[in-house]
């Protein structure tokens, strides 16, 4: 490949008889030892104990590992979780990197827009790092070998670089002493994680993508604006909040009044090195993308030149309030904000953060307008669509673009599920339904529904 005699180095017709030999007796080796090993050991030990919902999630700055046990099991907690950092075994290594692919198949590459939005991210982002998918390149997944994963390993999962977070019914001076007993065994790391060292550089143009996919005609807009933790974040939060949801800015003003699109939607994104605001429109039939684009500019400049109202700014205050509250009654989510936010600033802005956003004037917006939402500060995504064979499911149709993104990334996740498992995911749903902000809510009924039919499909498989 490096000389150039073949274009593809995955592509099997061109590989050389020595290679595909190679690769046979590595094929060999891989089933001789999914015959020795006793599958999902770990798991079968916690689920026999009363344990649910093992499961685990990445983004661009962390990874959570997270289940549910019983009161009175909290020490096989402590007990299980240091000893996979203190002995770990990478079965099934190559196995599980195949595992890894094919959960990108599922989540981009067979999705309408996914390798779409990659390319828009490798856009927007120059030279941060942010502009690697969080999955990985193909190459990548292909190219990763167990001694590169096992110093990652020993890197980035040493007790300096990881924070625990138990949520629900336990004794809190019992956990703090078998944290230290079982925890304590862990020798700290080498050497601390190193932190990015190559920041975002100033965009000086605007930057724009044209893309033709089996979606509707939409667009997506972003400006480069601040990191989790930066003065301007709180104002930007807002605005993202007087612009969003059924009641915001967009929606009124592009599906209800206008008529420009379906679905409207925008936000502040702070990650923990850098920030972006998008905006996003679906096109309504008969309507075009640049319609919507410049509808989308027209909310953006009476933001720019309009203070916000009194009563629109406090009605949306009291709407984050309300919904931070439910959303941290339940265990689940309080967990996730938790380690979130150690992830990034430190726990403790849990309870430093919201004051942060009552205070907030118009002022505020209106100054963050302006200075972050310039044409020269932008990237935009417009998608054509690109006629298919199959008709998109009609119960994304009242979702916006956003949503239905979550909705298919969930139904990938759900089509890699085992019976059992989905059938815990559906449960945890479900449970969960009643205390999903009204916003959601249509998302909420969708997914559910959909896992109801995965479940009932994977019944009849097994019969």
């Amino acid at each position: 490949y490096r000389l150039w005699q073949i274009d593809d180095p995955s592509d099997p017709a061109l590989r050389s008889p020595r290679h595909q030999e190679l690769i046979d007796q590595f094929d060999a080796l891989l089933e001789e030892q999914s015959q020795l090993i006793i599958k999902e050991d770990f798991s079968r030990l916690y689920s026999g104990q009363g344990a649910s919902g093992m499961n685990a999630m990445t983004s661009y700055d962390f990874t959570l590992y997270f289940v549910n046990v019983p009161a009175n099991k909290l020490e096989l907690w402590f007990w299980m979780e240091s000893d996979r950092l203190l002995n770990p075994v990478f079965r099934e290594f190559y196995s599980e990197r195949e595992v890894v692919h094919e959960e990108r198949r599922l989540r981009t590459d067979s999705t309408p827009t996914g390798k779409f939005q990659e390319q828009f991210d490798a856009l927007f982002w120059q030279s941060s790092p942010y502009s690697w998918p969080v999955v990985g390149w193909p190459s990548d997944l292909e190219g990763i070998t167990r001694e590169e994963a096992l110093e990652f390993f020993e890197l980035y999962y040493a007790p300096n670089n990881l924070t625990a977070a138990l949520v629900g019914d336990f004794d809190p001076a019992e956990a703090t002493e078998l944290a230290e007993r079982y925890f304590g065994r862990i020798a700290s790391g080498s050497g601390l994680a190193p932190q990015p060292r190559t920041r975002e550089v100033p965009q000086l143009s605007e930057k724009r993508m044209h893309a033709f996919a089996e979606t509707n005609p939409q667009v997506t807009i972003r400006y480069h604006s601040v990191p989790d933790g930066h003065v301007d974040e709180p104002a930007l939060v807002v605005m993202g909040q007087i612009l969003n949801g059924r009641t915001g800015r967009l929606y009124r003003a592009l599906v209800e009044d206008q008529e420009v699109a379906t679905s409207a939607s925008g936000g502040q994104a702070g990650f923990k090195f850098e920030g972006m605001f998008e905006l996003n429109g679906t096109a309504k039939e008969g309507r075009t993308p640049e319609e919507v684009e410049q509808a989308l500019y027209a909310e953006i400049e009476r933001l720019k030149t309009e203070l916000i109202g009194v009563r629109e700014l406090q009605k949306v205050k009291n709407q984050n309030a309300a919904s931070n509250f439910r959303e941290l009654q339940a265990n689940f989510m309080l967990m996730y904000r938790l380690l979130m936010r150690d992830a990034y600033r430190g726990w403790e802005t849990i309870n430093s953060d919201p004051p942060l956003y009552e205070s907030v004037t118009a002022e505020d917006i209106k100054r963050v307008a302006n200075t972050y939402f310039t044409p020269e500060n932008r990237a935009v995504a417009i998608y054509y669509r690109k006629e298919s064979d199959g008709p998109e499911d009609t119960r994304l149709a009242g979702l916006d673009q956003a949503e239905r993104q979550q909705v298919r990334q969930m139904q990938a996740v759900m089509e890699s599920l085992g019976r059992e498992q989905l059938a815990e995911f559906l449960n945890q749903l479900e449970q969960n339904a009643t205390q999903v902000p009204p916003e959601n809510q249509d998302m909420t009924e969708v997914v559910i529904e959909m896992a109801r039919e995965r479940l009932a499909s994977v019944g009849a498989e097994s019969r």
